[in-house]
């Protein structure tokens, strides 16, 4: 079975290929021979997931689903949250991310964060929502050279190491993403299972 994933993001589709493994295949946007970026204006992950589905979905008439995932820091409110991606700026430049995490949080005792992950995926017309969320702690500098965004500075709960310093195989036994796929996956399989 194939899914087209409304992303460009290879680091992504890597991420959601091996959570989901070979049940079905992942299909970016440029291999569906979509070449369109997606804007994400909305405040919440939700709406931005669901943003990102219904155009794909409108311009194919395909089922697919998408995905938004944010950082969301205790000491600064939640932030980055929706604007993880842009949080230094519109060149989505990771560096400048995280330093302007770590800028602001400071010396602030309370590390507490979490990642979460929300899939909103589109299938035979209608709309479902799946979440997952890996709770942590941000680090107060950058550790390994593995994983995108703020893996780094991010260190999961009972863990001694980042998301960086950590395997894709490693990573996806715990990540957000790799929670929320396994609810996509469950209900692709029931769905297949139901419809047979």
């Amino acid at each position: 079975m194939q899914l087209i994933f409304a992303t460009n993001n290879q680091h992504k589709v890597d991420e959601i290929q091996a959570a989901i493994g070979q049940h079905l295949e992942v299909i970016p946007l440029k291999q569906a021979g979509i070449d369109i970026d997606i804007p994400e204006p909305h405040d919440t992950l939700e709406a931005n997931a669901s943003e990102k589905s219904r155009t794909i979905h409108q311009l194919t008439g395909l089922s697919c689903f998408s995905e938004d995932t944010g950082l969301e820091v205790e000491a600064l409110n939640g932030e980055p949250g929706v604007k993880s991606a842009r949080y230094a700026g519109e060149d989505k430049a990771f560096d400048k991310n995280i330093e302007k995490l770590l800028t602001k949080l400071g010396n602030s005792e309370n590390r507490r964060a979490r990642f979460r992950t929300v899939i909103s995926l589109i299938w035979e017309g209608k709309e479902w929502l799946f979440e997952g969320i890996c709770e942590g702690d941000i680090t107060r500098e950058q550790s390994g050279a593995g994983g995108f965004g703020y893996d780094p500075v991010f260190k999961p709960a009972g863990s001694d190491r980042t998301f960086a310093e950590m395997t894709m195989a490693e990573k996806n036994t715990i990540s957000h993403r790799k929670k929320a796929a396994d609810k996509l996956v469950l209900f692709l399989q029931n769905q297949v299972i139901t419809t047979r």
